[in-house]
């Protein structure tokens, strides 16, 4: 018999009672019940019950064993008697009579326990990560990330797509976030950087004629961390195409996603492709967000015609300045009480906001404060806008077209979550298309890119030449999954003409764009293919599938709020001789007092 186990701690099945066997495992728990002495032992393929009898010669030494310690134990498999079977497991039927046991790893008394459910401070649970990784949520979730990624290189594969690997030591890049920078040893006062994303070697991969990459990317970014964003590092399906269009894009990766979740679902219902298209100013005018949630059944309206001229000041005042009004259907909420409209209204205000306007109807016509100072033809030419019927509720938001979309939105989920709107149990896919190549920077007045500024403009080097920028659409899209963006993607922009162009647009001279992207530059000018992508996050998808808030639940060791890995002490100082073996001096500014902040007098 092996040295260490003959079976795994999820393989015995009534077929195999009778047989002498040997597993290896941690003990998970421990029940006395006087003359017998119950473990469960676990390891990464199941549990099973072993018992130690009184007067075997294990016993003795199980009652000093500490849970999570491991051993090996050696027993015949017998049956449950009928009362104790245990349905939920599928070692439930036997269990292990305990002949012979050996202590492999005493555990020292534990910061977090595995077994149960009972919730631990992140910090203790990053420390001990080791641990909390034995617990049984997020070892399964470990297991998914690895089954999604297997799943999606055989995706990958089948589609034509072949992996390469692109490079982790480069050169800083001049865009996006902050990069992590690596010192040179043998190159005095130069740094590598690790990748924000292979985002230029896999466009020079379409140049070097390789027609259909892919890979499960790593990339860095010296960022803060959100609960759908790692600090640090992450993962995403970098993909890129020689010769298509956007439309080639999105059919070519579409049966791709929607296979990876339809496989992982676990009977959730899947957005079948072709994924709805929404162009982004539709987004933000039915959605206040060009990441749409689409479980949620309510859709904004535009009603700023509907107020022009009116009787209610405030939103006329708002339409004659340039400004617009949204209403948000509030299905069913007409029947609710004033209390429920109070605090909406209290909460808009908590937000910044002046407040929450709103309409009811019912069989008798509009009511509420909005309604009495507002023409009935006018009312009803915004019920009909928002498809209300009696029993229903609208409520308004004005402002500028740059603020008053946003709120909506946030209205928009507001209102599904108070009113159980949000569709349960579903993924639900789109792209959002089209976004503006340009917009106008508030701070300096001067028009800047919006977007990615190397995606193709729609129109070309034509739409650059002789189009208002601020009317100019890209070929850039992103796909969404209830509310979270997957990935950005984007028709590159393969010419150097058009792409010192745009940048001219945005301010850049020819002399810029050399000094910068001179590399990618230099490749387009030897022959260029017509080239697309996207890179879905990984760790994003998995976050979904395992129904997770937060994205740290799906990452192995991953770091905490501060970028801190608590478990190996990272960041952590240097060695003076290491310092200067790579040219580097530590120069810390001092820290500054906090100063509190004067208070604000005056209207």
């Amino acid at each position: 018999m092996h040295a260490y186990r003959s079976h795994t701690c999820g393989a015995l099945r009534t077929a195999d009672a009778g047989q002498t066997v040997r597993l290896s495992g941690w003990v998970h728990a421990k029940r006395d019940h006087g003359g017998l002495l119950f473990i469960d032992l676990r390891d990464h393929y199941g549990l099973t019950q072993c018992v130690f009898a009184a007067g075997s010669p294990a016993f003795g030494a199980i009652g000093s064993v500490r849970p999570e310690s491991v051993v090996t134990v050696t027993g015949e498999v017998t049956m449950r008697e009928s009362g104790t079977v245990n349905p939920r497991l599928p070692t439930g039927e036997v269990e292990l009579r305990v002949a012979a046991m050996t202590v492999q790893s005493a555990a020292e008394v534990l910061p977090m326990q595995v077994a149960g459910d009972e919730k631990f401070p992140e910090d203790i649970r990053l420390k001990y990560r080791f641990i909390d990784l034995r617990r049984e949520k997020l070892h399964k979730n470990m297991i998914l990330r690895s089954n999604v990624i297997t799943s999606v290189r055989r995706r990958m594969i089948a589609q034509g797509f072949l992996e390469y690997q692109t490079p982790i030591l480069t050169a800083s890049s001049p865009e996006g976030a902050r990069d992590f920078l690596v010192p040179s040893r043998v190159h005095a006062g130069k740094f590598y950087a690790l990748p924000q994303a292979p985002q230029q070697f896999k466009q020079l991969l379409m140049v070097a004629g390789f027609d259909r990459y892919f890979q499960i990317a790593p990339c860095f970014r010296d960022e803060a961390s959100r609960a759908d964003r790692s600090p640090g590092e992450f993962y995403q399906l970098d993909f890129e195409m020689s010769y298509v269009t956007q439309e080639d894009v999105f059919n070519t990766i579409e049966p791709v996603i929607a296979g990876i979740f339809e496989e992982f679902a676990d009977g959730r219902q899947v957005t079948a492709p072709p994924f709805p298209r929404i162009p982004y100013e539709r987004a933000m005018l039915e959605f206040g967000s060009d990441k749409p949630d689409l479980r949620n059944p309510i859709r904004i309206a535009d009603v700023t015609d509907q107020y022009a001229g009116s009787g209610f000041g405030l939103f006329a005042r708002i339409a004659a300045s340039g400004g617009v009004v949204r209403a948000i259907p509030a299905p069913g909420a007409g029947g609710n009480p004033r209390s429920f409209f109070d605090k909406l209204n209290d909460w808009a205000k908590a937000e910044g906001q002046g407040g929450l306007g709103y309409i009811t109807y019912d069989s008798d016509g509009p009511k509420g404060p909005i309604a009495r100072n507002l023409e009935p033809e006018r009312a009803e030419a915004i019920r009909l806008a928002c498809g209300l019927k009696p029993g229903d509720a609208v409520f308004f938001v004005g402002g500028k077209k740059d603020t008053a979309p946003k709120f909506a939105g946030a209205v928009r989920t507001r209102l599904c979550d108070e009113l159980g709107l949000l569709e349960k149990g579903a993924f639900r896919f789109c792209w959002v298309t089209d976004f503006p190549m340009f917009e106008l920077n508030e701070e300096t007045g001067l028009v800047d890119f919006s977007h990615n500024p190397f995606s193709m403009p729609q129109g070309e080097l034509e739409a650059l030449n002789t189009q208002d920028p601020l009317t100019i659409k890209a070929f850039q899209y992103d796909i969404v999954c209830n509310g979270i963006e997957l990935s950005s993607g984007a028709i590159r922009n393969h010419r150097p003409d058009i792409m010192i162009r745009a940048f001219e647009i945005a301010g850049y001279s020819e002399a810029d764009v050399e000094a910068r992207f001179g590399g990618m530059l230099n490749a387009f000018r030897y022959g260029a293919p017509p080239h697309g992508g996207s890179a879905p996050g990984i760790d994003r998808m998995v976050m979904l599938l395992a129904d997770e808030p937060n994205i740290r639940e799906v990452i192995l060791f991953p770091l905490n709020q501060q970028g801190e890995d608590l478990m190996m002490g990272a960041p952590a100082e240097i060695p003076p001789a290491r310092l200067k073996e790579l040219s580097l001096k530590i120069d810390i500014p001092p820290v500054r007092p906090k100063v509190a902040a004067m208070p604000v007098t005056g209207e």
